[in-house]
């Protein structure tokens, strides 16, 4: 329900209802005061008073009343919590108050209750991006209501943008001036239940993204199995969010919603299925990435437990099956024989009694350490973190690399704080034991990584801390990993690298217990939306091979964001010490679908492509690569790419610089100075523009090689 500021018209239950005699408002809050008076605050959301405007981090906000007024956005967009007046009689035809903020039904929202009953609700204007914190005149018609007590809540449950909600001058009145009316609301019924037989793999729910989150569980035999948050679909859906009920066979389930409007379907039109519904058009979606890895449904961040196994390598990722945004962390498992064509198997890891599943690692047991291997067959251990309260360290195991039990003793690691997660785990030989790298913030907001050592998964010691950075300065920030790579190639020159989720990493030596820099904070990735990179355990040969999260939103679509292409990862030597570079694993070059076009770029076009060019450039000049509308230009004046307008470092590396450019539906990633330089940049391509165009500014360059391919997608045959 939003607010329409234009004229509206009042319905004929109003026009039925007679006016009573007009007679003197009555204020029943301006929030003018120090604190909320006799109001009952609970949350953070709202503050210890009202505010004077806006708040650290807030837009300009504007519209409200004197100098005060109700402001949910105390500690941000994340922060919740609830504001209740005192009982009232209702006196007066109207209800007139001041509103703004997020838009969000039964989640930033101001409610009228009369007998224990929400009879009059209203939200601010605002759920996607821009918007303004504008508060807007807007009123409740309450003369059924007239001569019972009631009380005001204003409501902040919801996390994310927009969630905070606006509000001042409630004011009861019989004259409501042009204050737009909102509508009764459909009536809430809870704990809507319904009973059926699993029959098939899946039981698909209605989903609307942006409708009200309702909380969902499925129990067999009286106990719940499983639990979520969805955007349920009251009528059309969207989209269909698949949950897997093959465990259940036979058996009868019970399905239960904690909230739903008494006319809502969003229950009685979930169906069973053994295929996807709406899947006949999977994988070619107009924003589906054809050459990076995205879930068949729901939201993805974080990479997790990435290992080769049996012949294949594995892709878990934090991921919510049943939403197009972040929440109810699972661990999704996709795998892949050559690390372009992948295939999704469903959820390694539901959340459980021990809280939702955030991210971590997998390692091969192979000297069975861990006592869960048989019959020979080492175990593939996954380690994650169980995100309730207390936020813990776990470990589940599977012998086929399919099938995943948790361990009975779990956890293996007890809370150090509440900010302690994603546990970065490998075998270091030297020492014979297991290593873990744990995410701790300490007091005082200090971003830390924990070293613990074990003999087998399950029982860790804690053996020295790295500091990082405090509050904003995310050096060490989530996510850490600690590997080792020869520099220039050469295996009896070795160092190791500490890194974490913004990219950022120190260079150094590790002895099995301590991490020691020798250069630290040094910046890697330079583009947009990498975060939270990992890489594989247990490779042949020895490579290190990194994906990261790639944050680039496919808005519409039954999907979000996605995986960036693997790249090896190298250490080189400069001038200021050993450096990563990456380059894109060989196997791509199987996508190129064709002989290199670069000498038929007038007529060249395409969806997917792939360009690379190595130049000798004149001080003065500027090259300029225009593919589907995206702009890559380089400076060799400055020495820098700028990719869409963002700019970064990329020095000639003997004389020369080489470019290396992947477009995607809705990304680019492009490599420069020999893989020193590395920018993804969320981008979505234009539809209409599959062109290529190369021109260069100033004296022409020295070109040493040119080569545009035409890229097949990757889900060729899904």
């Amino acid at each position: 329900m939003k607010v329409i500021w234009s004229t509206v018209c009042i319905a004929a239950w109003v026009l039925a209802i007679p006016f009573a005699e007009a007679a003197d408002p009555v204020l029943i809050a301006d929030f003018e005061g120090a604190d909320y008076g006799n109001w009952k605050v609970t949350g953070t959301a709202f503050g210890a008073g009202p505010a004077q405007g806006a708040l650290a981090g807030q837009m300009f906000v504007d519209g409200f009343s004197g100098k005060g007024l109700v402001n949910s956005f105390t500690g941000g967009d994340n922060a919740t919590g609830e504001l209740v007046s005192p009982p009232f009689k209702i006196e007066r035809n109207f209800v007139t108050f001041l509103i703004g903020g997020g838009g969000w039904e039964d989640e930033t929202c101001i409610n009228l209750q009369v007998d224990g009953k929400v009879v009059r609700t209203a939200t601010g204007p605002n759920t996607q991006g821009g918007g303004t914190e504008r508060l807007e005149p807007a009123a409740w018609d309450v003369r059924p209501f007239l001569g019972k007590e009631a009380v005001i809540a204003i409501i902040d449950r919801r996390q994310g943008g927009w969630g905070h909600i606006n509000v001042d001058q409630i004011v009861l009145t019989d004259d409501r001036g042009t204050a737009p009316l909102f509508k009764p609301p459909v009536p809430l019924v809870q704990n809507v239940t319904r009973e059926l037989v699993a029959e098939h793999q899946w039981l698909h729910f209605p989903v609307k993204t942006g409708a009200r989150s309702r909380v969902v569980t499925v129990s067999v035999d009286g106990k719940e199995v499983r639990r979520f948050d969805i955007e349920l679909a009251d009528a059309e859906p969207q989209w269909w969010a698949p949950l897997d009920i093959s465990p259940w066979a036979g058996r009868k389930l019970t399905i239960t919603a904690n909230f739903l409007p008494e006319n809502s379907k969003g229950l009685e039109t979930a169906k069973q299925s053994d295929t996807l519904l709406d899947g006949e058009n999977l994988y070619a979606e107009p924003l589906r990435s054809q050459l990076h890895f995205s879930p068949r449904r729901g939201w993805m961040n974080d990479p997790n437990g990435l290992v080769y196994f049996n012949g294949e390598y594995h892709l878990f990722f934090q991921h919510n099956p049943y939403g197009w945004n972040w929440g109810n962390m699972h661990w999704g498992h996709a795998t892949s024989r050559d690390l372009v064509h992948w295939k999704e198997h469903g959820e390694a890891l539901y959340p459980d009694d021990m809280g939702p599943m955030f991210s971590g690692s997998a390692v091969i047991d192979w000297k069975n350490t861990s006592g869960f291997g048989k019959e020979g067959k080492p175990p593939l251990v996954l380690i994650y973190t169980a995100a309730g309260s207390p936020t813990v360290q776990c470990i589940a195991y599977s012998l086929d690399g399919r099938k995943f039990t948790k361990y009975e003793g779990n956890p293996v690691v007890k809370e150090f704080t509440p900010g302690n997660r994603d546990p970065k785990v490998f075998w270091h030989e030297p020492t014979g034991r297991w290593v873990m790298v744990l995410y701790v913030e300490l007091p005082g907001k200090l971003h830390t990584v924990h070293i613990l050592t074990s003999a087998n998964l399950k029982e860790w010691s804690l053996e020295s801390v790295v500091k990082g950075g405090t509050e904003g300065d995310t050096f060490l920030y989530e996510c850490p990993d600690l590997f080792e790579l020869p520099v220039d190639g050469d295996a009896t020159r070795k160092k190791w690298v500490l890194t974490a989720a913004n990219s950022v990493y120190a260079v150094g030596d590790f002895d099995g217990r301590t991490f020691a820099a020798d250069s630290s904070r040094v910046k890697d990735v330079q583009g947009i939306g990498f975060y939270a990179a990992q890489t594989f355990s247990d490779l042949p040969g020895g490579k290190r091979i990194q994906i990261a999260w790639m944050q680039a939103p496919s808005p519409g679509m039954s999907f979000n964001h996605l995986q960036t292409l693997p790249c090896i990862l190298n250490l080189v030597s400069t001038p200021d010490g050993p450096r990563l570079s990456r380059t894109p694993v060989p196997e791509l070059v199987t996508l190129r679908d064709g002989p290199n076009q670069a000498d038929k770029l007038s007529t060249f076009r395409s969806e997917l492509i792939e360009l690379i060019a190595e130049w000798e450039p004149n001080a003065a000049e500027t090259v300029e690569f225009q593919i589907r509308g995206a702009k890559i230009q380089y400076d060799a004046g400055k020495q820098e790419i700028v990719v869409n307008g963002h700019r970064a470092a990329a020095p000639l590396v003997g004389g020369k610089q080489r470019v290396q450019i992947f477009t995607d539906r809705t990304a680019l990633e492009v490599f420069a100075s020999n893989g020193a330089t590395y920018v993804p940049v969320p981008f979505i391509a234009k539809q209409d523009d599959q062109s290529v165009s190369v021109q260069s500014n100033g004296q022409p360059a020295k070109l040493k090689s040119q080569e545009v391919y035409r890229l097949k997608s990757a889900w060729s045959g899904k």
